[in-house]
C-alpha cells in the first residue's frame, strides 16, 4: 500500500498513560482511502489511537501522516481536514439539527451564509434528518444523534473521518440506517470504523486491522482473512460441561448457547474427530482465531502466500 497521496500512514507509534498501561505498543499501519475497520475488544487500545490521529493527544514516539500532512507537528492543518465522531459526544438538547449544524459550520469557517445553509441542508439529507431539522436535539433517539454526529463530523468535506464505536447501543433497524450513511463516505476519503462489534466491519469495510493490548496482531482484507481460513473450522454440538475437557485437547474459538447446549467452533487444519462438522468460515471466526492465536501462527505463512495483505 505504501504511503498513498491521500491515505494514512502510522509508523512506530506508542503511548503510555501516566498510570502505567501501555495503550500502544509499536504500531504501524497504512490505511488507505475507503472505509478501514479497526476491531478489537474494550481497552485494546482503539480509542487512544483515534484520539491520537484526531489530534487530541500526542504518541510518545513514533511518526502519523494524512496523505503529506504531519498529524504530530501539523495539527491545525489536519483538523481543517478532519471529521471525528467520538464514542460519547454531548448535544446541545435545547437546540435543533439545523441551529446546532449551522453553529458548527461557522466553527469550521464556513462564514458564507448561503453556502452554509446549502451546506447544512445538503448533510441534513444527507444524514437523512431533513425532516425532523426543527426538532430539538434532546428529543432525538440514539440512532437520529449518532446520525447528527455524522454530519456534524463531515462539515468541510473531511479527507479523514474517524467514527469510534458509532453501532454500540443502536437498535437492529437505525443501526443499519447508520451503516448504510457511513457505506456511502467511504469514496474519497479514509474513513476509519473503530468497534468490538464483527459485524460492522464484515458488512463495511474493504481493509481491516484487529488490535488487541495496544498491538496489532492482523492486518487484512475481510474476505481474504475469511478465505485464509477455509476448510480449518469445525463445529460441534455439546454439553457445557464438556467444553473444558474439548479446550484442553482442541484450539476452541468460540462457544455459544443455542437452544440449551453448546456450538463449540475449532480451528484445525485437519478434521479434529468424534462428531465435529466442517463450517464455512465467517469473519468472526478470523477474530477470535487471531484473539486466541491459531491465526497469528500462520499469518507469516500466508503473508508468503499473498493471502493476507
Amino acid at each position: 500500500m505504501g504511503n498513498h497521496p491521500f491515505g494514512l500512514t502510522i509508523r512506530n507509534v506508542s503511548k503510555r498513560y501516566a498510570n502505567g498501561v501501555q495503550a500502544l505498543n509499536n504500531i504501524s499501519l497504512d490505511i488507505p482511502p475507503g472505509m478501514y475497520g479497526l476491531l478489537g475488544p474494550n481497552g485494546a487500545g482503539k480509542s487512544t489511537l483515534m484520539r491520537t490521529l484526531a489530534t487530541l493527544q500526542e504518541p510518545d514516539e513514533g511518526q502519523l501522516f494524512l496523505g503529506d500532512l504531519d498529524v504530530v507537528n501539523q495539527k491545525e492543518a489536519v483538523r481543517q481536514t478532519l471529521g471525528y465522531l467520538p464514542q460519547e459526544f454531548g448535544v446541545y438538547p435545547k437546540a435543533s439539527a439545523e441551529e446546532l449544524l449551522d453553529y458548527f459550520a461557522v466553527l469550521k469557517g464556513i462564514t458564507n451564509r448561503t453556502l452554509r445553509r446549502a451546506t447544512t441542508e445538503a448533510l441534513l439529507k444527507q444524514t437523512n434528518l431533513w425532516d425532523k431539522r426543527k426538532q430539538k436535539l434532546g428529543g432525538y433517539s440514539g440512532g437520529m444523534r449518532q446520525r447528527f454526529g455524522v454530519a456534524v463530523a463531515l462539515l468541510g468535506n473531511p479527507r479523514l473521518l474517524i467514527v469510534d464505536e458509532p453501532t454500540a447501543g443502536l437498535d437492529p433497524a437505525e443501526r443499519v440506517r447508520f451503516l448504510n450513511l457511513l457505506s456511502e463516505l467511504g469514496e474519497n476519503s479514509v474513513v476509519i470504523l473503530s468497534t468490538h462489534i464483527v459485524e460492522d466491519v464484515a458488512e463495511l469495510c474493504t481493509n481491516m486491522a484487529i488490535i488487541n493490548k495496544g498491538q496489532i496482531l492482523l492486518e487484512a482484507q475481510p474476505l481474504a482473512a475469511v478465505a485464509a481460513l477455509k476448510g480449518r473450522i469445525w463445529r460441534k454440538l455439546t454439553d457445557k460441561n464438556a467444553l473444558p475437557a474439548l479446550e484442553r485437547e482442541h484450539q476452541v474459538i468460540s462457544a455459544k448457547l443455542l437452544s440449551g447446549r453448546t456450538m463449540v467452533r475449532v480451528y484445525s487444519p485437519e478434521r479434529p474427530g468424534n462428531g465435529f462438522e466442517p463450517v464455512e468460515p465467517d469473519l468472526e471466526d478470523a477474530y477470535f482465531s487471531t484473539m486466541t492465536g491459531c491465526f497469528g501462527q500462520t499469518s507469516q505463512q500466508q503473508k508468503a502466500e499473498g493471502i493476507v495483505l
